[in-house]
């Protein structure tokens, strides 16, 4: 495997560091780690959607795409609510 340089700020690239030591590992293994448990935008709408079939399949639950944004929306204000400090 190659290696590539990835041009990031400082103060991240020590943060990263300074997370990778503690788990025992160096920011190599750490960041190969990281890239291999994170999803693509492609593999988490693969998951959704066969999560959603699961659901229809399991309780017939089939929501709109108006109802989804309904709850999209619901979903949005709550998460909001949480974050205020």
């Amino acid at each position: 495997m190659s290696d590539a340089n990835v041009r990031i700020p400082e103060e991240a690239k020590d943060r990263l560091a300074a997370i990778a030591a503690a788990e025992g590992l160096s920011l190599r293994a750490y960041l190969a780690r990281l890239a291999e448990t994170m999803l693509t935008p492609a593999e988490r709408a693969e998951r959704a959607e066969k999560a959603q079939a699961a659901l229809r399949a399991w309780n017939g639950y089939a929501p709109t795409a108006a109802e989804q944004g309904v709850l999209d929306d619901e979903l949005d204000r709550r998460l909001a609510q949480v974050q205020r400090p």
